[in-house]
């Protein structure tokens, strides 16, 4: 999915295109809801009707997707599964009302699926998988775990100011850890094929090499060779470079945590 629409109040919709050409969408205005639906050519092979997503807008540039990796993993879905759909961007700092009727937490991702509105991208993306099953991105279960507490120990990372807490050293055991399971495994988590444990792991790993390039002059060691090449991988897929946010979102978005974990 292309980046697209931002926060046009209360919130707007842009088609998954398979042209950049603009100029060709028809624009007009949904009176239930007050927003602008953009609909530019669609990809091939749509569904029946294209799911509406809800999905955090950039607070860096105006009409662009935002920073959730978890609304990334359910676009990829979406994307590698040719379905067709339309965001709509929600500004998370200021929810409108009817984002919160259908999310009362004001959460995103947030997809409507069967006429009923389904949250949490785990919920999500099994439910796309067992209903559009081909192409398949079944993970088996032996290997869905691989790479599973990268994130959480990027987190820590990010948050730490003391060099000596042992933080970086988690991260790092993290990621050699994943490398050696590439090196047996790869290229990727399920061998040659894409799966859904790549789509749930590759945003996550974006915002970690943007985040602590960032915040701690930080990358991914060149000797963890599997992991950087994994990294490269995905990051060049075409249904990544059409949903991935801009690295100022991602930076932006990160900032809070950063800040509060210096008071």
């Amino acid at each position: 999915m292309s980046a697209a629409t931002a926060t046009i109040a209360p919130a707007a919709l842009l088609s998954r295109s398979s042209s950049l050409l603009a100029s060709t969408a028809a624009v007009r205005l949904r009176s239930s809801r007050r927003c602008f639906r953009v609909l530019p050519i669609r990809a091939s092979s749509p569904s029946e009707r294209p799911f509406e997503v809800c999905v955090k807008a950039s607070i860096t540039v105006p009409n662009r997707l935002g920073d959730c990796p978890f609304s990334q993993r359910v676009l990829l879905t979406l994307e590698e599964k040719r379905l067709s759909y339309d965001m709509i961007l929600v500004d998370l700092g200021n929810k409108p009302e009817w984002f919160l009727q259908i999310s009362p937490d004001g959460k995103v991702p947030l997809i409507k699926f069967d006429e009923k509105w389904i949250a949490d991208s785990d919920i999500i993306t099994k439910s796309l998988e067992e209903k559009y099953p081909v192409p398949s991105l079944e993970t088996p279960p032996e290997k869905a775990s691989a790479g599973s507490k990268i994130f959480s120990t990027f987190i820590g990372f990010l948050k730490s100011k003391d060099p000596n807490d042992g933080t970086e050293q988690a991260l790092l055991d993290e990621l050699t850890s994943f490398n050696e399971y590439l090196k047996d495994n790869g290229p990727f988590v399920n061998g040659d094929s894409i799966s859904a444990a790549d789509l749930s792991l590759g945003p996550k790993l974006y915002h970690m090499e943007i985040a602590l390039g960032h915040y701690k002059n930080w990358s991914v060691p060149e000797s963890l060779t599997y992991v950087r090449n994994y990294m490269k991988s995905i990051f060049s897929m075409d249904s990544f470079v059409k949903t991935r946010a801009l690295p100022e979102d991602v930076i932006a978005g990160w900032r809070p945590k950063v800040i509060s974990a210096t008071i």
